[in-house]
């Protein structure tokens, strides 16, 4: 079979190029495939958060554990009504208001966004890897939120008091990453804060950006935060400038 001029970049990047046809159409291994990612990529928006496997993994790294969920009550729900998953409900509210130690100077959000597997196969990686890299001294306790979209954090992080608030949540999945996780951070999260209040760490994962240069790379944004009272579109990243890879 004759390969295409550009055959050889397959092997740069995981998007769907150079794949043959026969006749008019693909090979048949390339349609099966396609369909496989598919079935994975609507298989990540139903699966489910691994509350007992954070429970265990985080109290091994010192650090307690808040189970919360937004205003939405199954998956149906959280895709046809992104605004609840926005927000906690009122037991979750109650949860967090009557926490005894506020003012934190972190606190971290786990949610299972568009794919729960995302988080439950990186999260508690990338934290192990971004605790020892942070210069703040108090961090609130891990909060897990069921049916959650980005914007929850703000919310949490104003009811906690946390001076910043980070959240990682699975993404949207994609025919070649059903299991991204991105990362968000806040400096002086409120309720109604709108997208460029925040900066954006996206396609954690071991065939994306690695568990270490993400940490690195939050570690840093949480640090120049601190220092100099600003996120989002106000906090210039150049991280890259200061990274040398191993």
């Amino acid at each position: 079979m004759e390969l295409d001029n550009w055959h050889s970049l397959k092997e740069f990047t995981n998007a769907r190029i150079a794949l043959g046809r026969a006749g008019n159409a693909l090979p048949t291994n390339e349609v099966l495939q396609f369909r496989m990612a598919h079935a994975l990529a609507k298989d990540a928006i139903s699966t489910e958060i691994d509350v007992l496997n954070i429970n265990e993994n985080t109290k091994k790294i010192g650090l307690a554990t808040i189970f919360t969920q937004s205003q939405i009550a199954n998956t149906s729900e959280y895709l046809r009504n992104p605004n609840k998953g926005r927000l906690l409900n009122d037991q979750s509210i109650s949860q967090l208001e009557n926490y005894p130690e506020k003012k934190s100077d972190l606190c971290i959000i786990i949610a299972d966004g568009l794919s729960a597997e995302a988080v439950n196969l990186h999260a508690i990686k990338l934290i192990k890897l971004l605790l020892p890299k942070l210069k703040i001294k108090k961090i609130a306790p891990i909060i897990v939120v069921k049916y959650g979209r980005v914007a929850i954090s703000d919310e949490i992080g104003e009811l906690l008091d946390s001076k910043i608030a980070l959240i990682l949540i699975g993404e949207r999945p994609g025919l070649s990453s059903p299991t991204s996780m991105g990362a968000y951070i806040t400096l002086n999260p409120k309720k109604g804060n709108t997208d460029e209040k925040r900066n954006c760490v996206s396609n954690i994962q071991p065939e994306g950006l690695s568990y270490e240069f993400a940490a690195q790379k939050l570690a840093y944004l949480i640090d120049q935060m601190i220092r100099k009272q600003i996120s989002g579109v106000h906090l210039k990243d150049d991280f890259s400038d200061f990274y040398l890879p191993e």
